[in-house]
């Protein structure tokens, strides 16, 4: 029976905690920490889990007890180090996305967990839907041919007190606004299904949230090597209709699911009904796919419980989650110098450090309002391709 701790009780946490009692015959909560004093305590009946011990000291936590895992569900600028911590005490670990603020934090985390022989993983559950699932499988069966062109809507909406709890809404607590804290699912997405793009242009703005530092929209281009993929990164959407949209040479596939080939007349003009042929087959191999066991949390929780078991890679490692945090960086970067990056970002761009972002990115508006707790359930979006 392995047995897991959680750091941070936020609401959050509620994902974690349901997703490990989704397997309580391989595992159990035996502990949870937070530094607000008595919120452990407090939250240990609200999750579910009265017979956890409470902390408000992660050292205290970690020298107590005989932890199998933890999950880190903490705000983005403590990721680093609690992680490292955790991988020290020989814990392995499970840390919310984004995996830290700055490529030099992840690059710490990464090495704090092959430098003590533990597993680190991030997490990106989107990966581990049904729907993400079929347009890869469609997408890696290359009956779409050659992408030519994304479009990567990550459209969410918050209204103004969404920043006003104490850590949202600045560059040093959150780490940047909506392209680091939300559209980072649909940018992990991105670079599974097409890889990592050669550059990167972006502007950032802040349309509607007078009380935030940060940024709560933006759009960037990113350019492969004869593909353009664009991504709008937005809490200004009313309805969040997310969508993933790939045009291909032969065919547009998109989620929500949608397919469309069409075919050229002699001068070029599509052609009446298009390719019906096509269409079938890529609908075939979509309706084959099977259906995942779990999804979101739970599914990649399932792959981080079998791997601390079997001592393999998860799924998502230290890797995955450090590559969605480059393609921020890269966003944050073209946006700010308003130039285009080129990635790999190296280790002597002054991106790469933690600073540099507080130092250079732009204070669109003063943060208004610092509050400790926020009552009311976290809602993930109005379409499929939202949760």
């Amino acid at each position: 029976m392995l047995k897991i701790g959680i750091i941070g009780t936020g609401s959050i946490a509620t994902l974690h905690v349901q997703g490990y009692q989704r397997f309580e015959q391989e595992c159990e909560v035996v502990a949870l920490c937070d530094t607000a004093p008595g919120k452990a305590a407090t939250r240990r009946e609200e999750l579910g889990v009265g017979q956890a011990r409470a902390y408000e000291s992660v050292e205290e936590m970690l020298a107590a007890e005989h932890l199998d895992l933890v999950s880190i569900a903490t705000p983005p600028s403590t990721h680093a180090a609690l992680t490292v911590a955790a991988l020290r005490a020989g814990v392995d670990v499970l840390v919310e996305k984004p995996m830290a603020p700055s490529l030099a934090d992840c690059d710490a985390m990464i090495a704090a967990a092959r430098e003590n022989g533990r597993i680190l993983s991030v997490v990106a559950q989107n990966r581990f839907r049904d729907d993400t699932a079929t347009l890869k499988e469609v997408l890696d069966s290359g009956l779409v041919g050659p992408v030519s062109h994304v479009q990567v809507s990550s459209a969410w909406w918050r209204g103004l007190p969404y920043y006003d709890l104490w850590w949202r809404g600045t560059w040093e607590s959150e780490g940047g606004g909506c392209t680091l804290n939300h559209a980072i699912h649909h940018l992990d997405l991105t670079l599974w299904m097409l890889g990592a793009p050669r550059s990167v242009t972006a502007v950032l703005t802040n349309a509607a949230h007078e009380n935030a530092e940060v940024e709560d929209l933006s759009v960037a281009v990113l350019q492969y090597d004869r593909a353009l993929a664009e991504v709008t990164s937005s809490v200004v959407h009313h309805g969040e209709e997310q969508a993933i949209v790939v045009q291909g040479r032969h065919a547009r596939v998109s989620q929500p699911w949608s397919v469309v080939a069409d075919v050229a007349q002699p001068n070029g003009f599509p052609a009446p009904g298009g390719d019906p042929a096509r269409v079938a087959e890529i609908e075939a191999l979509a309706a084959a796919h099977r259906p995942l066991e779990h999804e979101g949390h739970a599914g990649q929780i399932c792959d981080v419980l079998a791997a601390v078991r079997d001592r393999r890679r998860p799924a998502i490692d230290g890797e995955d989650g450090r590559r969605a945090v480059e393609l921020v960086t890269a966003i944050y970067e073209a946006g700010i110098e308003r130039r285009t990056v080129d990635l790999p970002l190296s280790p002597e761009d002054p991106y790469y450090q933690a600073g540099t972002l507080v130092e250079r990115a732009p204070r669109f508006f003063a943060k208004t309002a610092s509050v400790p707790d926020q009552a009311g359930a976290i809602s993930v979006g109005g379409s499929p391709a939202a949760r």
